[in-house]
């Protein structure tokens, strides 16, 4: 395969699939797979099983991402079994967010959790393939173990390149790129994300005009794209989904 371009959709808070139903056909002509969010930044959210069966079976491929603080072991079995049912057959393992609500139930770890998913074997069914989140920092030797990575956010191609040639994994590894929509998200991601840095050039560029944060973002996947450091990124566009499935159509044709 190719350069892919994963492209994150917003997970729905209410029983109601149109919104991401109408996120995954604007966004199909662009994307190669979809991933799921679970309990998004914290709240509840339609299950991202449920959620990447819908994607597959509107034609497209489903990553459906599960986090390890909302789940014991036997929830967790549960989410095999249901994916198993559903044929969906990526996952992403998290740590995840802080919830809005409660606490942990920190009967789980990411790590767990793929031993869990390769032991875990369905008559008729493929095995899973898990990937795993990391930061620009040194990954853990049973992180490189996963089929496939996903990089955390950053808006500098340069750090991400300086990332990617210190670290030998064998599987794909993809870039996250997130458009800036706002000076005020700017800040909130500076909190939640350890070690991020945002140009304040970028940031002042989106205060004066709400298209500068699609327009850098594209611009980041077209140079991860050429620097042939990457087999793809995690794309988050947010809410600028059509703006982004816009600009990429003409500049990945």
């Amino acid at each position: 395969m190719g350069f892919e371009v994963v492209c994150e959709v917003e997970p729905p808070t209410r029983p109601d699939l149109t919104r991401v139903r109408h996120q995954i056909g604007v966004l199909s002509p662009v994307a190669d797979s979809f991933l799921i969010p679970d309990n998004h930044i914290g709240r509840a959210t339609v299950s991202s099983v449920a959620v990447a069966h819908e994607v597959q079976a509107m034609g497209a491929r489903g990553i459906a991402c599960l986090n390890s603080r909302d789940r014991n072991l036997l929830g967790f079995r549960r989410d095999l079994l249901t994916a198993a049912a559903y044929g969906v057959e990526r996952f992403l393992f998290v740590y995840g967010d802080k919830p809005s609500v409660g606490g942990r139930t920190s009967e789980l770890t990411v790590r767990a959790m793929m031993d869990e998913a390769r032991d875990a074997v369905f008559p008729g069914c493929e095995p899973f393939q898990v990937g795993v989140a990391a930061g620009l920092r040194k990954v853990p030797e049973w992180k490189r173990a996963a089929d496939f990575m996903f990089v955390q956010v950053s808006y500098s191609v340069e750090k991400l390149l300086r990332w990617r040639e210190s670290v030998g994994v064998d599987g794909p590894v993809y870039a996250g790129v997130m458009v800036l929509a706002s000076a005020g998200m700017a800040r909130r991601l500076a909190g939640a994300i350890p070690d991020i840095e945002i140009p304040e050039e970028l940031v002042d560029a989106v205060e004066r005009d709400r298209a500068a944060g699609v327009a850098a973002a594209c611009e980041q996947v077209l140079a991860i794209r050429d620097s042939g450091a990457f087999d793809g990124v995690h794309l988050v566009p947010v809410s600028r989904y059509r703006e982004v499935a816009a600009v990429l159509e003409r500049e990945l044709a």
